[in-house]
């Protein structure tokens, strides 16, 4: 694209939130209407009828992840010396069981404060139910 074309508007999504910096990346938010569970091996680690599923767009679709409210964590999570940045989400910090890093939560911005506290985990290894 030159200098004097201009860019087409970002397509219009409802609810998205979008990245100030790049308004083409961005994510929807979605209350997860029955309860979801996530399990490592035999081990329930999350249990929640007040999940969110965030559906991100960037320089790619990305696979859908939900995201739990601390009460609904039910076993202790090691936070890791690992922190990382997303220009959409905020700052987030990783967090192991058994050794294992499985999950991370947000220090959202503001734009982003649905997140702000929410864990989320790694697909790998992890069995992830909705419905009761």
């Amino acid at each position: 694209m030159s200098a004097t074309e201009t860019r087409p508007a970002p397509a219009p999504v409802d609810g998205a939130i979008r990245n100030p910096s790049n308004p083409d990346h961005f994510m929807v938010l979605q209350p997860v209407k029955r309860r979801a569970r996530v399990y490592f091996g035999n081990t329930l680690v999350a249990d929640s009828r007040d999940a969110l599923r965030v559906i991100e767009i960037g320089t790619r679709a990305y696979e859908p992840r939900l995201y739990f409210p601390p009460s609904a964590i039910k076993v202790p999570l090691e936070q890791l010396e690992k922190a990382t940045h997303c220009p959409l989400k905020g700052e987030a910090d990783y967090f192991a069981l058994d050794g294992r890093e499985i999950g991370w939560a947000y220090r959202a911005y503001d734009f982003a404060a649905p997140l702000d506290g929410l864990t989320s985990f790694w697909g790998d290894g992890m069995r992830i139910v909705e419905g009761d």
